[in-house]
Formats: C-alpha cells, structure tokens, sequence
C-alpha cells in the first residue's frame, strides 16, 4: 500500500473539514449580525408604529424618510414606476391623452415638444408618478423625454439612499 496517496487523502479531508467549520461559522456570525441589526418590530396592525420601528435603528439615524413614504418597503413605493393603483393623477397634462397607443418613436419634435413642458412643470417628486399616470392612460412617452425621466427618478433615488 502506497502511504503517499493516503496522506493525500487525509490532507483532502482534514482541509474538507476546515472549509466546512469555517463556512458554519462564518454563517453563524453574519446571522448573528443580521439579528442585531434588525428591530423588533411590535405586533401591531398600526403601520406607524411599524414604520417607526425601522427608523429607530441606530445604523439609520440621521436618515430622514421622505415625505409620503411608509418606510416599509427597501424602495419607496412612491418613487416605484409600477402602478399598483387604477387611480390615474393629472398634471394639467389631458392633451397627451391624444397619443395614447402611440409607439415612443413615433413622435414628431412639436408633439415631443408638448411632453417636455409638462415634464418641466413637474416636481421631481411628481416625476416618477407622473410615468405612473401616463402608463395607466396607454400612452407611451417619447424615447427622449422617457430617457430624462428615468434619469431624474434615478438621481433622486439615488439621492434618498446616499442621504
């Protein structure tokens, strides 16, 4: 019997070993830190109390939730382009109600034009609900304006999370 192939062997299964005991605690540590991270959060159907469970923790402090928003979700549903309500908002924007079923590319500089006013009257705020409203009229915006949108949506999420 060769002694080297089961010194090798051994070696394999000592080191086996050792990546397991380190992978198990390593876990261990990173559920343990997970726990202490995260508030206990009362039983509660008052979603106030809830959300003020989350801001009290200590890694968050200094954070300010923007206005409207819950504190609930890890992106603010206000800021979310995915409609979850039928209930269509208005931004003094009823003439683009003319270009529903109309595809992004198919608009002429006066009518992309119409688009950009609106898009300026808005508050950044307002932007992302304002996707919302047209995506719940059918109406698709220009590539350009779509483009500049997303980009404000992005920079204030960005913003909210950096803050």
């Amino acid at each position: 019997m060769d002694y080297s192939t089961l010194y090798l062997f051994i070696a394999f299964v000592c080191l086996g070993l050792v990546i397991a005991l380190l992978n198990f605690l390593t876990k261990k540590k990173n559920r343990k830190r997970i726990q202490e991270d995260t508030p206990d959060i009362p039983a509660s159907d008052n979603s106030t109390v809830q959300a003020q469970a989350l801001t009290d923790n200590p890694k968050q402090q200094g954070y300010v939730r923007p206005e409207g928003c819950c504190g609930m979700h890890e992106v603010c549903e206000k800021d979310s382009l995915l409609s979850e309500s039928p209930e269509i908002i208005y931004f003094a924007d009823e003439e683009l109600d003319a270009y529903k079923g109309r595809e992004a590319f198919d608009y002429k500089s006066e009518e992309i034009a119409e688009f950009e006013d609106v898009l300026l009257t808005l508050k950044e705020s307002e932007v992302s609900e304002w996707l919302k409203s047209l995506q719940l009229r059918g109406i698709v915006p220009p590539q350009s304006i779509m483009d500049e949108a997303l980009m404000i949506v992005s920079e204030r999420r960005a913003n909210s999370v950096n803050d």
